[in-house]
């Protein structure tokens, strides 16, 4: 393969994980904080014309969702006016656009999984910045892939639900979670795997795809298997007592979604495959972790 790709925020779960897969197959430039500022517009363009890419893959996001609806000017800046200038250097470039968006464009008002061409309603400023910038990206430049994905955790990154999980069960003994929020689980090394078995398939493969694990749960029945498997692996745990809780009784800045469950079955077709199970990966991401295991 000849192709160059732009990695931009290779410094994150998801972008650390497309980094490791990628770089063995092609000739991939990783940039991201502090080499690139998402927030300057002349620093995004000036990465982009330089590298020349023929594939730019952008898995930098403003992902802290309560803290965006204090801060929704920098969460607009990197998730919908990045998108948009990322796309326009692209379609200038003619080259093809990888982006990756999130669930949490819909209300959660569905109660069956939500399909690629269901109607957006996102509720919160997270939400609301992630549409907008696959609103630009699909005005701007028709050779794209949004991946829409969800509830994603890994080994890399500063923290993820599993990672939180597990810091909180060696400190207590009861932590209550919400049990009335439903969703898939996604390792990130399956989105990283899921791109790459794309790329050969560019740009055939245009428009908005949802990629999840499988399966359906609660964030309260995850936090269940998070600690079971976790212990059969000898994480050092203290917790006592899981309780389960509300959506109400754990108010949060940033409304969330009550179900998100994303439709697979258009990505599939592609791979030819479905999704793993969230359990089986879990547990692999927890093997994988614990041999990178220093401190919680």
């Amino acid at each position: 393969m000849n192709e160059s790709i732009l990695l931009i925020g290779s410094n994150g779960q998801v972008g650390q994980e497309i980094q490791q897969i990628l770089a063995p197959r092609y000739k991939v430039i990783s940039v991201a904080r502090p080499r690139i500022d998402l927030t300057q517009a002349d620093s995004l363009r000036q990465i982009i014309k330089e590298v020349q890419a023929q594939i730019i893959i952008n898995a930098a996001a403003y992902t802290a969702v309560d803290k965006a609806e204090t801060e929704p000017e920098l969460a607009t800046a990197i998730n919908a006016t990045a998108p948009q200038i990322i796309a326009e250097e692209c379609q200038k470039l003619g080259s093809f656009l990888i982006h990756i968006s999130t669930d949490y464009v819909f209300d959660g008002q569905q109660s069956h999984p939500y399909q690629e061409t269901d109607p957006t309603n996102p509720l919160s400023v997270y939400g609301k910045t992630k549409l907008a910038g696959e609103i630009a990206i699909k005005q701007i430049h028709p050779q794209h892939l949004i991946l829409r994905t969800a509830w994603v955790y890994g080994s890399f990154g500063k923290s993820n639900f599993v990672k939180t999980m597990l810091r909180l069960g060696a400190e207590r003994q009861e932590i209550r979670v919400v049990k009335d929020q439903i969703g898939s689980p996604t390792w990130a090394q399956d989105i990283a795997d899921t791109i790459a078995q794309v790329i050969p398939q560019i740009p055939e493969i245009s428009g908005t795809y949802h990629y999840t694990n499988t399966g359906v749960i609660s964030w309260y029945d995850f936090a269940v298997a998070i600690f079971a498997e976790s212990q059969k692996l000898g994480f050092p745990l203290t917790v006592q007592q899981i309780i389960p809780i509300t959506t109400a009784e754990y108010p949060t800045l940033a409304p969330r979604p009550a179900y998100s469950v994303l439709a697979c079955e258009k990505m599939s077709q592609v791979l030819g495959t479905a999704p793993p199970h969230w359990q089986q990966r879990l547990r692999l991401m927890l093997q994988d972790w614990l041999s990178k295991y220093s401190s919680l």
